[in-house]
């Protein structure tokens, strides 16, 4: 079964071939699918023999090959004297000991997609209300197969499926990681050399991607480094004591940045301010 729950195209063959051989009654069903220009048949119901294994009709030869390119249903109530169709499957056929054979075109938006075929092992008479049923299981096939198509197109068409989140970090490793991504804040803001600190700036910016799902809401807000590494402390839990023993700043000067910072993020509170920096993707 596929994805959206359609049996594929042989297991639709194969049922419609039972179908077939139940519903007319006749002995013998089998049929195939048209692939690379020749159906092939690979559904065999009520057989005897293996002569039809592996049969292989190209179109316009055999009764199946001229209903095929016909689009039309084709009978032989007497296959072997036959003179209405070519000869080229008399082994597989007759092989198998089949007289009379009756053979339906799967016609699909007025493309041959198929044959289906039934009979029996001595000539008999066919009747309308046999042929009615073998054209009656040939379009229910059919309309299988356009749903198919339908469903198949309508696939195609539709938008690609948003790509999966990242796997989650557990909750110890990110708690580390916002610790590792503080520390290098502070180091950061200590270091003079511009080169050095453009790649600790990198190495940050890694840091707070490795947290983040796909759920990052980016917003136009821009904070100072100083509000960053404030709020960076304050993810970790810190008070403004502890925020200001870290980064070396008066206690007033840190609750400055935080105002600011939470001013900036359009939050009422710390935690609110760095749960919406986190969602923009601005903290890990």
């Amino acid at each position: 079964m596929s994805a959206v729950g359609l049996a594929s195209e042989d297991d639709l063959m194969t049922r419609a071939v039972g179908d077939l051989a139940t519903r007319t009654g006749l002995p013998v069903a089998f049929g195939g699918f048209e692939r690379d220009g020749a159906i092939d048949v690979k559904s065999v119901v009520g057989n005897r023999t293996s002569s039809l294994a592996g049969l292989v009709v190209q179109p316009t030869r055999g009764l199946g090959g001229r209903a095929f390119v016909e689009r039309r249903p084709r009978l032989a109530l007497d296959y072997r004297s036959s003179r209405n169709i070519t000869h080229d499957y008399d082994r597989a056929v007759l092989g198998e000991g089949i007289s009379t054979l009756f053979a339906v075109p799967v016609v699909v938006a007025g493309t041959a997609r198929g044959v289906l075929y039934c009979g029996s092992w001595s000539r008999s008479p066919f009747g309308e209300s046999t042929a009615r049923t073998a054209l009656q299981v040939a379009s229910d096939l059919a309309t299988e197969l356009r749903v198919r198509d339908e469903v198949g197109r309508r696939l195609r068409l539709a938008p690609p499926p948003p790509p999966a989140p990242s796997p989650g970090l557990d909750v110890a490793a990110r708690e580390g990681l916002r610790k590792a991504y503080a520390e290098l804040r502070r180091i950061g803001a200590e270091v003079g050399d511009p080169g050095i600190r453009r790649r600790l700036a990198d190495i940050e910016s890694r840091l707070a991607a490795l947290s983040q799902g796909a759920e990052i809401e980016p917003i136009d807000v821009r904070l100072s480094p100083r509000e960053t590494d404030v709020l960076a402390c304050a993810a970790l839990g810190q008070t403004n004591a502890e925020i200001a023993a870290t980064l070396t700043l008066r206690e007033g000067t840190v609750k400055s940045y935080l105002q600011s910072a939470m001013a900036k993020l359009d939050a009422s509170t710390r935690h609110a301010a760095v749960t919406k920096a986190r969602r923009a993707g601005l903290l890990p």
